[in-house]
C-alpha cells in the first residue's frame, strides 16, 4: 500500500510539472503541428505513467483521467481546439481543465469573466461530497457483496460488475468535480450521465446519455474531423457513418488500454471488439433511420427500441467485457484490494 502511494505521488509530480510545461512553453508555439511536437513528449510521458499504479481503481481512473482524457484535450489544445483553448489565466484551472472531466453549464460560463454571477442557494461543493459519499457506500456494498459471491449465479455476478462499474465511473467523477467547484466558486457543472436507462436507441444511449465527456472528447478529436473528410467523399448524408465507425474504434482501444491496466495480461481485444460491433450496430440504426424513418416508411416504438437497445448492450458486454474480467479474477483482485484498504485504514487508526 505504501509503495503505491509513492508511485502516486511521483506520477502526480511528472503530470503536474508535464502540464507547466503545456501551458507555460507549448501555450506560446504557433497552433497546429509545431505546437503538436512540443506536446507530442507530455503525451507520451502521461500515456506510460499510469501503468506504475497497479490497483484497480486507482490504476484505471488514472489510465482514464491521464492517458486518455487529458491526452485528448493536448491534442485539441495542439490544434487551439477544446476546453483548454484559450489556455485559462490560472495554472490551477489549466491542471483542472486538462485533468478534470468536468464540464461547466453555459449559463454559468461567464461567472468566469466576471460579468454575471451565478446566484445559487444550493451548497454545490457538500452536495459533490454527499454524492461522492452515497457512490462510495454503494461501491462498499458491493464489496462485501463479493466476498459471497461463490453463492451468485454467474448472470447475477455479471449485473453486479455492470453496477460497479456505473458507479464506480460515477464516484470518480464526482471526485474530480469537487476541486473543480472549490476553484470556480459559484459556477454549476453539466451532469456526467443523462438517465441512461431512459435511452430510446443505441444512437441515443452512446451520443447523449453515456458518459457525457467522454462522448465529448471523442466526437470533438475522432467524429467531427473524419465526418469533415467524409463529407468530401462521400456526401454529407452518409458522412457520419464511418465517422461513428471510428470513433467506437477509437473508444475500444482506449478502453483496451484500460482492460490492460486492470490484468496485466496480453490484450484478447475482446473489449475492443464490443466497441466495434457497437459501432457497427449504430452505423445500421443510423442508414435505417435515415432510409425509412426519415421517409416515414417504417417507425419502431421507444418503448420497444429503448429496451431492445439496452438489452443488446448487456448482452454484448456480458459477452465481450465482463466475462473476461470474471476469467482473470479482476473480482478476486477487488476483493483482496478492499481489504488492503481497511486494514491500511485499521492500522493508520
Amino acid at each position: 500500500m505504501e509503495s503505491e502511494l509513492n508511485n502516486l505521488i511521483k506520477l502526480w509530480v511528472l503530470t503536474t510539472f508535464s502540464l507547466s510545461y503545456s501551458y507555460h512553453i507549448s501555450a506560446k508555439i504557433s497552433k497546429g503541428f509545431p505546437r503538436l511536437v512540443s506536446i507530442f513528449p507530455v503525451i507520451f510521458l502521461l500515456s506510460i505513467l499510469p501503468f506504475n499504479i497497479h490497483g484497480f481503481h486507482l490504476g484505471a481512473a488514472h489510465v482514464f483521467v491521464l492517458s486518455w482524457m487529458a491526452n485528448f484535450k493536448l491534442l485539441l489544445f495542439a490544434f487551439d481546439r477544446g476546453p483548454l483553448s484559450p489556455p485559462p489565466a490560472n495554472f490551477i484551472l489549466f491542471i483542472l481543465a486538462a485533468c478534470s472531466p468536468f464540464k461547466i453549464k453555459q449559463n454559468s460560463v461567464k461567472v468566469l469573466k466576471g460579468e454575471t454571477p451565478f446566484q445559487g442557494n444550493e451548497p454545490r461543493v457538500p452536495s459533490l461530497i454527499l454524492e461522492a459519499v452515497n457512490k462510495a457506500s454503494l461501491l462498499t456494498l458491493l464489496f462485501y457483496s463479493y466476498n459471497f459471491k461463490q453463492y451468485f449465479h454467474k448472470h447475477v455476478l455479471l449485473i453486479l460488475y455492470f453496477f460497479h462499474t456505473y458507479l464506480s465511473i460515477q464516484f470518480l467523477l464526482a471526485v474530480a468535480a469537487i476541486p473543480a467547484q472549490i476553484c470556480l466558486p459559484g459556477v454549476e457543472l453539466e451532469p456526467q450521465f443523462n438517465a441512461p436507462v431512459r435511452a430510446t436507441s443505441l444512437q441515443d444511449f452512446w451520443g447523449r446519455r453515456w458518459n457525457l465527456r467522454v462522448s465529448e472528447a471523442l466526437r470533438l478529436t475522432i467524429y467531427s474531423p473524419i465526418k469533415t473528410i467524409s463529407s468530401r467523399v462521400i456526401g454529407s448524408r452518409w458522412a457520419s457513418l464511418p465517422a461513428v465507425f471510428a470513433t467506437f474504434v477509437t473508444s475500444g482501444f482506449m478502453h483496451e488500454l484500460i482492460y490492460y491496466n486492470i490484468i496485466r495480461k496480453k490484450p484478447t481485444w475482446e473489449i475492443t471488439w464490443f466497441f466495434v460491433l457497437q459501432g457497427v450496430l449504430v452505423d445500421i440504426e443510423i442508414f435505417l433511420k435515415k432510409k425509412l424513418v426519415a421517409t416515414e416508411k417504417f417507425r419502431l416504438h421507444e418503448a420497444i427500441s429503448g429496451p431492445l437497445a439496452l438489452a443488446n448492450i448487456a448482452l454484448t458486454a456480458g459477452w465481450l467485457s465482463y466475462t473476461q474480467l470474471l476469467r482473470n479474477g479482476v473480482d478476486e483482485k477487488v476483493i483482496k484490494e478492499f481489504n488492503a484498504i481497511v486494514e491500511f485504514f485499521k492500522r493508520s487508526t
